[in-house]
Order: C-alpha cells, then structure tokens, then sequence
C-alpha cells in the first residue's frame, strides 16, 4: 500500500487570504516591533515633516519606522537587502502588511529622518525602565573600532600631501602648457562641435586630485591651528601658523574617520562607544566619536546615563584604557563607586599590579589597591561578563561590522539605530 502524503498544489488559490497576524507564529519579534512602534513610541517629530498635502501618498511613516527597526533588530542594513526581505520574508512582511517600499525609498527615508531616529534610543530605553530591566546597580563601559565606510589606503599624510601637491602641481602645470600649444590643431582635428580647448579626461582626474590634496591639507592645517589655541600654545616666533606633524592623516572618502587600532590591526573607523546595566545587558548610553582613546568618554557617558535614565548608577567598572585621574574625580563627584582596572589584565589576576606610565599616586594608586585587595571578589570582575557579550552580539550574531553611513554626525545616528535594536530585542525578551 502506498504511503500517503499531505496535499501540495502550489496552483491553489486561497478563497480566504490569511491576515498579517497569520504570517508568522504569535509571540513573533515582527508582531512586538510593529504594534510597539505603533502604539509605544512617539513619531511626532517624524510625522510633523509631512505637511505638504501634494503628490503622490508616500508610504506611512510608523510603518517605515517600524521596517527600519526590525530589520536592524534581524541583522539587515543595507536599503537593498532591506527591500529585497520586504519581497522575499514572511517576517517583514508581518511588520509591512505587504508593503513593498523600494530601496531608495528606504535609504531616502533613514537619511531624512535619521536625527529623529536617533532619539528612539531613549524612549526605547525608558520603556526598558518601566519593565524593569534597568537597576544601575553595576554598569560596565567599553569601546571598540568599527569601521568606516571608508578605506585606510585613502588616507594620505600631512607629509606626503606636501610632496604629493608639489609633484602633481609641476605635471599638471606641464600637461596644460601642452594643451594650450596643441589648441589649433585640436581645434581642426576635432571638428567644429568642440571648442578644441577641452583638457583630456587623463588631466582632468589629476587635477582633481590636485584639488583634494590641497583641500585635505588645508583641513589638517585648520586643525593644527585650533589644536594650538585650545592648548594655549603660544605663537611662533616668525607669526607663522602651527604645521600639522607630518604623519597626520586625512581620508579623502570619509575625513571625519581615523585611522585606528583594532583587534587585527589598524583599520579606518569611528570609536563606539557604550555603558551596559550588568543586571539585564540593555545599553543605557552610547555614542560614537573619531577619538581612538577611550579616557575621554568616561565623563559624556555617565552623564548621559543621568540624562537619559533620570538616576546615576551605582557602581561603574571600566578597563585600563579609561583609568585617568580625572576619571576618577569624575566617578566620585557623580557618587559612582568604580572599578577601573589600572594596567593591563594579567591571567588569573583581577587587574595588574604593575602601574601604567603616568599613572601613580593620588587616585590611580588608591584605585590599583582597592582592585588588588578585591582579587577575584572585586566587583571588576563584572566587566567582562557585562559590556563584552554586548559587542560579540552586535558584531558576530547581528553582524554590524562595519558603518554604512560617512561623517561623525550620520555615524552616531547609525549607531543608535544599532544600539536602539539590541534593546528592542532584550524588551522582547522580557516581555
């Protein structure tokens, strides 16, 4: 007797189409994002841009809000791959309600709205509160490199701008000498539709290069200058303005960006940075700057906790790269108990005993004491199993590696969107 099989007819038509509902199973990641943004956040700064009642109806706004989020919660960035789930995947299509916005649509929509965007990190955040996973009993801080929309091999040095502008100033200088003697036979080889004055493409790219060369030079220049007032340096004898140092780099894709130094070596990005509640891992402040050392977002990263949450945390852990005397004071004004490691962890030990250069004495040492008496019972300890799975997740699991978006001020707005889609994920879990 043959076996019998379920029905397949791939030709038969529903008489009844199934709902949104019935796309994915109830309990869904699609269903918590799509009814939050409908009925949790406020959109209003994202609505309010639409008061022009002419031309075609554009795709409703909550509904694009809600595609950005979820796409980013599943690990998709790129407008393309976005608009090609919207076609292919059951899930966004729970979240659209069928709705087939194009890429551009979506790239156009984040560029436009992406400040507002940006501020769905707090309110995001605040639900979190109310569901209480928020505690500030213990946060961990830490940064890592990702990279830029940009390649290190497009970076030139203040040095080799200067020989670079030199080199290309004489060629250029030589090639046009040659064109303008070669007018009149240009202007009968070519015909009467051209001038015969038209340089050739081969002179146009390197005196456009000439251009960026010298635009990028006079940035680093710029900024050498400001570096100099706001240091207070006094002025050189012959009044000429402060030169960069020779090795400082701009990037002609992305000049906001910086060469930094990463897990596997020195790599063109911006520094994200976090600070994690160890009770429930949601991130309760982040920001991302072209600053490679982490020191200096100790203190924007504990304010913003207390402006984002209302409350200060309690205990704050951090490793060597945020250890600074200042720091220091930062925690004890704010009434944060820390834990920031003072050297370079050393297997088995909580943090080394050995002191970094610079740092000895008044509230560095204290710290290196403290950590040392604590050893493995040292509150530090939380570091690790906090703010570092955090970044693994992002990375490897949703696998946000690398920026999409160019210009410190986009940048950050893209990592909020990242950071503002882990705690989404975590508001679902507890849900």
């Amino acid at each position: 007797m043959a076996k019998t099989f379920r029905t397949w007819e791939p030709e038969q038509r529903w008489l009844l189409p199934p709902a949104v509902h019935e796309f994915v199973p109830p309990g869904h990641l699609a269903h918590f994002i799509r009814e939050l943004v409908r009925d949790e956040l406020d959109l209003t700064a994202i609505l309010a841009v639409y008061d022009d009642e002419r031309g075609q109806p554009p795709y409703h706004p909550v509904m694009m809000t809600a595609l950005l989020l979820y796409a980013y919660c599943q690990g998709v960035y790129a407008s393309r791959r976005i608009a090609q789930a919207c076609e292919q995947r059951l899930d966004f299509m729970a979240v659209t309600a069928l709705a087939q916005p194009d890429f551009r649509t979506i790239s156009d929509f984040r560029k436009r709205h992406l400040a507002a965007l940006s501020g769905l990190f707090t309110q995001v955040l605040r639900l979190c509160a109310q569901a209480g996973l928020v505690k500030l009993g213990h946060v961990a801080l830490d940064g890592t490199k990702i990279k830029a929309n940009a390649s290190k091999h497009k970076a030139m040095s203040y040095g080799r701008m200067q020989q670079a502008e030199a080199a290309l100033a004489a060629e250029v200088a030589g090639w046009l000498e040659r064109a303008a003697a070669a007018d009149a036979t240009d202007d009968a080889a070519l015909g009467a539709d051209q001038r015969g004055d038209e340089l050739p493409a081969w002179v146009r790219e390197k005196q456009q290069r000439l251009a960026k060369i010298r635009a990028a030079k006079a940035a680093l220049e710029a900024e050498a200058v400001r570096g100099a007032q706001e240091r207070g340096d006094a002025p050189p004898p012959d009044g000429a303005p402060p030169a960069p140092p020779d090795k400082a780099q701009r990037n002609f894709t992305d000049p906001e960006s910086r060469i930094m130094k990463g897990p596997d070596g020195f790599v063109q990005a911006y520094n994200a940075q976090i600070a994690v509640d160890a009770a429930s891992q949601v991130i309760v402040a982040q920001l991302v700057t072209n600053q490679g050392s982490d020191a200096p977002h100790f203190e924007p990263l504990v304010a913003q906790i207390k402006a984002n949450t209302g409350r200060q945390a309690q205990e704050a852990s951090a490793d060597a790269g945020y250890c600074s005397e200042h720091n220091l004071q930062v925690a004890r004004r704010r009434h944060i108990t820390a834990y920031i490691a003072t050297g370079r962890q050393r297997h088995g030990q909580a943090t080394a005993t050995g002191a970094r250069r610079g740092h000895r004495g008044g509230l560095v040492a204290a710290m290196r004491t403290k950590l040392r008496r604590g050893g493995r019972r040292s509150r530090y300890r939380l570091r690790k199993g906090t703010v570092e799975p955090v970044f693994g997740i992002t990375k490897h699991a949703r696998g946000f590696r690398q920026f999409l978006l160019r210009g410190v001020t986009k940048v950050a707005g893209e990592f909020s969107l990242v950071t503002t889609a882990h705690n989404l994920c975590k508001l679902a879990a507890a849900a």
